[in-house]
């Protein structure tokens, strides 16, 4: 209960203006629809504001960081491929990350805990898991292996996935996505992210399960430590931490990490995301 009385930031009372460059492409999207400069500007000069809902990272009551989405397992570890690379393209890079993450494909013994979204206000748009009325003002507890975990507080739009990571979010509706893919084989979690770019639902596997929560915490269970993304190589000195994919940015911890929500805490310059529902996109990924 520490962590609740330390973590309180306050709303942001100016907007800020967010151009697409690199790992903020994410959210530029989101916000604009398309990673266009040009858009993003004229957002800017016309006015055009949206509040939008921002996660805080925490462990051990120490505040790590602010974002918008983050990804556990193949999502991080993708990414600390993917830095270990720097010298190539980004776009040859990330691809190049897939494919060796795949193959070296491995589950996380994990716990995870979640506080389902509480309130009723969007349930239209809810296609989560049911869980009991009586259930919502508790954590509820999941536990096994899990081959990628993701914590979405914006829809995440994105060349390989055009309609988000988390289509079923918004920028402020005032709850997260959880999106767990449980141990599986490797060709039906390659299905999986294939349906991604596609119009098909990329959630509607046995092993895929969403949630819609206010605050999650993941506990990895493994106890001969975190991931070496190249375990021929020598020792270094992040062997024993955990690799995470937050906003495109690696972040590495050792332990169990607490995802808090905070609605509309940020004012930026965007659209709505009901204009960009409303545009036909296509992605030529995998």
């Amino acid at each position: 209960m520490e962590t609740d009385r330390i973590l309180i930031p306050v709303r942001a009372q100016l907007p800020l203006g967010l151009i697409p460059a690199g790992s903020t492409n994410v959210l530029a999207h989101s916000l604009h629809g398309v990673p266009h400069v040009i858009t993003a500007t004229l957002h800017i000069i016309m006015g055009h504001v949206q509040l939008v809902d921002v996660c805080t990272f925490s462990t051990a009551g120490k505040l790590l960081r602010f974002g918008f989405s983050a990804m556990f397992g193949f999502g991080g570890r993708t990414l600390a491929l993917a830095e270990k690379y720097r010298w190539m393209s980004p776009n040859q890079r990330r691809d190049f990350a897939v494919v060796k993450a795949l193959a070296k494909l491995k589950a996380e013994d994990c716990e995870i805990s979640f506080l389902p979204f509480n309130s009723s206000d969007d349930v239209e748009n809810n296609q989560s898991l049911s869980l009991p009325v009586d259930c919502n003002d508790q954590w509820q507890m999941i536990q096994g292996q899990f081959l990628n975990v993701s914590i979405m507080a914006i829809p995440c739009l994105c060349s390989v996935a055009p309609r988000g990571l988390a289509p079923n979010t918004r920028l402020n509706n005032g709850s997260m996505a959880l999106i767990i893919a449980r141990n599986t084989s490797r060709p039906e979690f390659i299905k999986h992210l294939k349906r991604y770019a596609s119009v098909k639902n990329q959630f509607n596997f046995p092993f895929v399960e969403t949630y819609t929560v206010e605050e999650v915490k993941v506990h990895p269970r493994n106890n001969t430590g975190g991931y070496n993304p190249e375990e021929e190589e020598d020792e270094t000195a992040s062997e024993n931490c955990f690799p995470w994919n937050v906003d495109g940015d690696l972040m590495e911890v050792a332990s169990e990490v607490h995802i808090r929500l905070h609605p509309r805490l940020i004012s930026l310059y965007g659209g709505s995301m009901e204009e960009i529902n409303d545009s036909k996109v296509t992605s030529n990924c995998f």
